[in-house]
């Protein structure tokens, strides 16, 4: 099992890690993950400005960040976002679950979605979770595994080449 980490404030990302984390998104990306940027090659200059967006809105009430780690090495991290209104603050929304490509299999995703599941719960008291994903990449026979489940589809959503268009496939896990 890799040892995971949960980071809750910007101040807390080292130079290395911020380096480790968007090498680790170029990789996912350009072996065909989908990570948020969907027309592959990317390069430093494509992801730098994303992760480092996504790494200021990091808050203890709001935004988590959990990595997963063998020894020094980075092999995979997700993040967790709660909604700061009252209305919907009962439920959050994960984005950006990465494995890297060189550690699948391994069990890296599914220990980042339990650990996330367990923060969600115990830490920020949410109820339920929420997510996105793109369909034809059998992501949601992964997350099924996890005891999410598929509450409903954007049909042709997403359109990642003009012959491949997939739908935005929308999943809950409730309760937690």
């Amino acid at each position: 099992m890799p040892d995971l980490v949960q980071l809750t404030d910007a101040r807390d990302i080292t130079p290395e890690l911020r380096r480790q984390l968007i090498d680790c998104w170029i990789a996912v990306t350009n072996s065909g993950g989908a990570a948020g940027f969907p027309f592959p090659p990317v390069r430093d200059d494509d992801v730098e400005p994303v992760a480092d967006k996504l790494l200021s809105r990091l808050h203890p009430r709001h935004s988590r960040l959990v990595t997963a780690r063998f020894d020094d090495v980075l092999v995979g991290w997700v993040v967790l976002n709660r909604d700061p209104h009252r209305l919907v603050g009962h439920w959050g929304t994960v984005h950006h679950l990465q494995t890297h490509p060189g550690f699948r299999g391994l069990g890296v995703g599914s220990a980042l979605m339990r650990e996330l599941r367990k923060i969600a719960r115990n830490d920020l008291g949410l109820e339920q979770l929420r997510l996105a994903v793109r369909g034809e990449e059998g992501l949601e026979d992964f997350y099924s595994r996890l005891g999410w489940r598929e509450v409903g589809r954007w049909p042709r959503a997403l359109r990642l080449a003009p012959d491949d268009t997939r739908d935005e496939v929308l999943m809950l896990l409730d309760p937690l």
